[in-house]
């Protein structure tokens, strides 16, 4: 066999041949899939979910355009402006024919140094817009230098030398041309993001009114594109009436109803004397309409009223008076997918929304504990002796601390954001990475390689971590499948709790609506509960599939 030269040619590289099998595992195929459509709904989420319009045309008497003008790319951080480009770039490397592989190696130096800094510059911003913030920090943002300038050199320089050293990229021509792209994308994103942001979902006249951009539309002051979700995750449209709507319910029948029930009749007709009460509602500045649009449906609804006759009046009935008031509020309502929350937000949204939170928390906080886990496993597996024992006795006691119930006493003392609960669970997690790496370490230590590199007098950090660690780096970044999935699980159970960070959309913390008033709204159960299953599960699946192609056993019975 040998000699006719069937057994001939090149063997696979191991990752190589570990992707291969991993592609043939149709539950390994399943959970990519799943993992690849969260991570993109996660880059594009201000695109496809957003209260604010892509364009908004200004036109005057004649319909004739005068001004163009976008609020949604007023609203853009410099996140969602690297998020977009980023999830583009991922497209195109893994869509175009060629070799992907090759295309992936300078694609993850970008991430993690356009992820790197807008964390930093959403750290800092984050801090600057606390009332308690330093003086020199709100004159740094309020003034037009430092506005312009000075925050788009600080939040990219420092990440630009970071990138041009790490050996993620071996041509270094190739790593500089990364490293300028990304502190360009992203230094065009804090200069653009440094300042107050707008955050209304409305439309400004001339003379200043507010009035919601579909009134602007049916007046005929401008004309509009919007998001395919025409809602923001914080945004509340209606902040009472329509809370915890059903799927598929239309804002209008659910004010129409709720406000005729505020008369509480006990029969099925109703007096005109109770739709005093109506009409009662309809004038409170708490009527979730702008003023305007409140104002055109009382004048409409008091029209319809003084114009019933006296038999009309005599048979007006509950649902008859819903109908009216359904008509007159249907230009103003919009429809929700998956219905609403209990604060009166959007679901859908809220669920697209939610993937970045997710992905972002699982991957920083993963990040952060497997490079400490590989240092401090490192030094354990390499020097052995006095070393090992000290610092394996600093792991026992990580490994003894439980993550959730630290998570729950930080929330308690320290600000409920993002970045707090990513530096715990990357601070607190890295134990499992730090073990993998000290085995490897122990039974690299020995071979010839390391020995050549002793004998040449290489340093210690070219020895460990350029020739070592690649040979002893695989547990460690298959056990970071499941650390995704471990650090996601920990966010919706916080969220679940109301310990998760404050205003981020979280499938955690639509679970917790789920409840409210001794009922269950089942749509607030079932999609949140189904994403966090399926999310967690395919970074599972991946996992696993990953550790069955390395295992050596397994790989000898394949082969």
């Amino acid at each position: 066999m040998a000699m006719t030269g069937k057994h001939g040619g090149h063997a696979k590289p191991f990752w190589e041949d570990a992707w291969d099998y991993v592609k043939q595992q149709n539950a390994a195929r399943l959970g990519l899939v799943w993992a690849a459509f969260v991570f993109l709904i996660a880059m594009f989420a201000p695109l496809i979910a957003n209260g604010n319009p892509y364009l908004v045309t200004v036109l005057n008497e004649a319909g004739e355009p005068t001004e163009r003008y976008s609020p949604l790319w007023d609203t853009l951080s410099a996140g969602d402006i690297f998020g977009i480009v980023f999830g583009i770039a991922c497209i195109l490397a893994i869509g175009l024919p060629g070799n992907r592989g090759k295309r992936l190696r300078p694609l993850f130096l970008a991430g993690v140094q356009g992820g790197a800094s807008t964390l930093f510059a959403g750290i800092v911003l984050d801090y600057a817009i606390r009332g308690d913030a330093p003086q020199w920090l709100v004159d740094l943002r309020g003034g037009s230098f430092a506005r312009e300038i000075l925050p788009a050199l600080v939040f990219t320089v420092p990440f630009f030398f970071l990138a041009l050293i790490l050996p993620i990229v071996r041509s270094l021509p190739e790593r500089i041309l990364v490293a300028v792209l990304v502190a360009l994308v992203v230094g065009a994103g804090v200069f653009h993001t440094w300042g107050d942001a707008r955050t209304t979902y409305s439309y400004r006249t001339i003379a200043g009114d507010i009035i919601s951009y579909e009134t602007a539309v049916q007046r005929g002051e401008i004309s509009i594109i919007r998001a395919p979700v025409p809602f923001s995750p914080l945004e509340r449209y209606n902040d009472r009436d329509a809370r915890n709507a059903k799927p598929l319910t239309t804002e209008d029948q659910t004010l129409a109803k709720r406000l005729v029930a505020s008369v509480r009749p006990r029969v099925n007709t109703i007096q005109l004397s109770e739709l005093d009460k109506v009409v009662a509602e309809l004038q409170s500045e708490d009527f979730p309409l702008a003023i305007d649009d409140r104002e055109a449906v009382l004048a409409s609804f008091n029209e319809w009223r003084v114009g019933l006759s006296d038999e009309e009046a005599q048979s007006l009935t509950r649902s008859r008076t819903e109908e009216r008031l359904s008509d007159l509020l249907r230009p103003y309502g919009r429809l929700y997918v998956l219905g609403t929350n209990g604060d009166g937000q959007d679901v859908f949204t809220h669920m697209i929304h939610a993937c970045r939170l997710a992905i972002s928390i699982g991957l920083v906080s993963t990040a952060i504990a497997v490079t400490i886990g590989i240092i401090i496993g490192a030094l354990m597996g390499y020097f052995g002796g006095l070393m090992d024992l000290l610092l394996y006795r600093l792991v026992e006691i990580f490994q003894a601390i439980p993550v959730l119930f630290l998570l729950i006493v930080a929330a308690g003392v320290l600000p409920r954001n993002i970045y707090v609960m990513m530096a715990i669970l990357g601070c607190f997690g890295w134990t499992g990475s730090a073990r993998f790496t000290r085995a490897e370490f122990l039974k690299l230590r020995s071979m010839d390689f390391v020995q050549s590199c002793r004998a040449v007098g290489l340093p210690l950090r070219s020895t460990l971590f350029k020739h070592m660690l690649p040979n002893g780096v695989t547990p460690v970044l298959v056990a970071s499948s499941f650390a995704i999935a471990s650090a996601i699980s920990f966010e919706a159970v916080l969220s679940f709790l109301g310990l998760g960070p404050v205003e981020q959309a979280s499938w955690g913390r639509l679970i917790a609506f789920a409840r409210a008033e001794g009922l269950f709204y089942w749509w607030l159960a079932v999609f949140p509960t189904l994403a966090i299953f399926l999310t967690v599960l395919s970074f599972v699946l991946i996992g696993e599939a990953f550790r069955d192609a390395i295992d050596p056993k397994r790989k000898k019975a394949r082969s």
